[in-house]
This record gives structure tokens, C-alpha cells and sequence, in this order.
């Protein structure tokens, strides 16, 4: 387990999970997915670092027929509270270390690539496109080059880049249809 995982997965982690409740940011994210997702037509999707599941509750209540929800979480105390959602799948497991085999239309990534070991970035962008069947959703800190940033006094635990431009360069079947800025 590297820094950044060992930092999310322990207290500072737990904290940040009670500091960030479901119900706070649900009307944000409703709001925020409605207009992403309008257009778009989905059956199942995989969150990468999905916390405490305010963005897929958000996606649930707006996209009614998904049947097949994955949320990937390395913090434990975050996973508990995954799991009082219904009809989701919770792996409580690093991105890094990640090993699944299924497609989804949806792969979810919204603030998690930030936090990622740059060095690791290369197979968590691989990971990101064996596990799309139709749409990725980058929703992260960009800035046009790669920059460390201090993350609550912590160095080397926010990273920030263009992660959608860097994934589209090495991944050439896929385009950007939508751009939010």
C-alpha cells in the first residue's frame, strides 16, 4: 500500500467521510448529474473511490432502471455506509489493486484521480478503460500540467493535471463528447 493509500484508507480518510455527508452534498449532485446524464443512456456503472455514495445515490434517483452498481472504496468506515444502499455491489479495495472483469456503460471517477500516486496513474488509466463498455465521467481538479498541491497541511496527497487529456492521448477509441468548463 502506498502513501496516498495508507492516508485514505486510515482516520484521515474516516474523517473526511464524516466531514462530507450523503445528505449535504445529494441536491448538488442531483443537480450536477442531471444535466451530465441527460443525454445518456445507461444500464450499470462502477464508481472509483465512491466514499460514502452520495454520487451514486444521486445517479439512482435520476437514472431509475440501472441495474448493475459497483462502488470501489478503500476506506472501510466509507464501505459500511455503501452498504446500507440497495442493489449495490461494495468492494472495499484499493483502485491500484483493483481486478474486475465485467464492462460497465459508466465508469465514475469525481475526485478520486487526485489523490492517486502519479506514479500509478498509467495502469489506474488502464483499469479505467478495460472497465468501460460505452462512457467515462472525469469530474477532477484540472489544471493544464501536472502539480502538487497541499492537501489540509498534507504534502503529496492532492494532485492535480488534466487527467480526461492525458486518458484520451494514450486511449485513442475514445473521444470527449461533453466538456463541463
Amino acid at each position: 500500500m502506498n502513501e496516498q493509500e495508507k492516508f485514505w484508507s486510515k482516520s484521515f480518510g474516516d474523517k473526511y467521510t464524516k466531514r462530507q455527508p450523503v445528505k449535504t452534498l445529494l441536491k448538488s449532485n442531483i443537480v450536477f448529474f442531471s444535466k451530465v446524464l441527460k443525454k445518456y443512456y445507461i444500464k450499470s456503472l462502477i464508481e472509483l473511490g465512491a466514499n460514502n455514495g452520495s454520487n451514486i445515490i444521486a445517479i439512482k434517483k435520476i437514472k431509475k432502471k440501472l441495474k448493475n452498481l459497483v462502488a470501489v472504496e478503500i476506506n472501510k468506515n466509507a464501505c459500511k455506509n455503501l452498504e446500507k444502499i440497495s442493489n449495490l455491489e461494495v468492494i472495499n479495495k484499493s483502485i491500484v489493486n483493483l481486478k474486475i472483469n465485467k464492462k460497465f456503460d459508466l465508469v465514475l471517477l469525481k475526485g478520486v484521480l487526485i489523490h492517486i500516486n502519479p506514479k500509478q496513474l498509467k495502469s489506474v488509466y488502464e483499469k479505467i478503460s478495460n472497465l468501460s463498455s460505452k462512457y467515462i465521467l472525469f469530474a477532477e481538479y484540472y489544471n493544464p500540467y501536472p502539480v502538487k498541491i497541499t492537501y489540509r497541511g498534507k504534502k503529496n496527497k492532492l494532485f492535480k493535471r488534466d487527467f480526461a487529456g492525458e486518458f484520451i492521448e494514450k486511449y485513442k477509441k475514445f473521444k470527449i463528447i461533453d466538456y463541463g468548463f
